[in-house]
């Protein structure tokens, strides 16, 4: 088994200010080639804080789930440069970018990904133990009472609702204490009820445990619980929005729509 550790650099500026946690400098993704090359990412440019819950919104084909990959390095970048920390993952190689995401990065998916034969703890602990480190239990039992699980330890996947093994798959990219966890859609296989529990629960574990979460959603309500939102369009920052509600966010995509309308009028006359 591969115990080896990833040591990031020190996540300081030289002037000893914090960076951002996670920042995109020209960050560019382009698929295909000639007439048929798609840019899926154009030029980003973003921060994300530390400690803070960040929801990444567009329309469909904006670019957001490519964005999310690049910072999370599970793509690579056409051109520019993805940072967790200072450590900048397009000059990584395979193997660090592995030991990155295992020992940096959280994530939480739309499709919980829990193996049905191990309770829930067994699933919580597992990336630690396969990582050969020593669980916390001091921290695992903070994350499944402030998760509210702390009665589901000894069920299965099977034994538990859908939000409950969502909470449980929350804990699971909690335990490592990852520098951002990174959430795919992560109530989009849950009733309205469980959704809003688990981006409750997504936003104590920021304000009450200091975690630093970026959300890939297409739903405003789900979009409201964040500290900020991240618009986008056309493969580039649309605008954001602090503080946000789901009626700031429904205007703020209703804003980008009304300005994609004329493009589309455009196009079809030049065609």
């Amino acid at each position: 088994m591969d115990t080896t550790v990833f040591v990031p650099t020190d996540d300081t500026r030289t002037d000893g200010r914090a960076v951002a946690a996670v920042r995109a400098r020209s960050l560019t993704k382009t698929y295909g080639s000639g007439a048929a090359q798609v840019r899926a990412l154009d030029g980003v440019d973003v921060d994300f804080e530390g400690g803070r819950f960040t929801a990444i919104m567009g329309p469909s084909g904006s670019g957001k789930s490519t964005l999310m990959h690049l910072l999370a390095g599970l793509d690579s970048a056409t051109s520019g440069q993805a940072f967790i920390g200072t450590t900048e993952l397009t000059g990584l190689g395979d193997k660090e970018l592995t030991l990155l995401r295992r020992d940096r990065v959280g994530f939480v998916f739309q499709q919980f990904n829990l193996l049905p034969m191990f309770a829930a703890e067994q699933n919580i602990t597992l990336p630690v133990e396969l990582a050969g480190g020593a669980v916390d239990r001091e921290w695992l039992a903070t994350l499944t009472r402030t998760l509210g699980i702390e009665d589901r330890l000894t069920h299965r996947p099977a034994e538990m609702s859908g939000g409950q093994q969502q909470r449980v798959a929350i804990a699971r990219a909690l335990i490592a204490k990852p520098d951002v966890v990174f959430a795919d859609e992560p109530t989009g296989n849950l009733d309205s009820r469980s959704g809003a529990q688990v981006l409750s629960f997504l936003r104590r574990s920021v304000r009450e445990l200091g975690r630093t979460i970026i959300m890939v959603t297409h739903d405003p309500a789900a979009a409201a619980y964040a500290d900020r939102v991240i618009l986008l369009a056309d493969g580039r920052i649309a605008g954001e929005i602090s503080d946000p509600t789901p009626e700031a966010v429904l205007a703020g995509l209703d804003a980008l729509r009304s300005l994609e309308a004329p493009l589309a009028g455009d196009a079809e006359v030049g065609a």
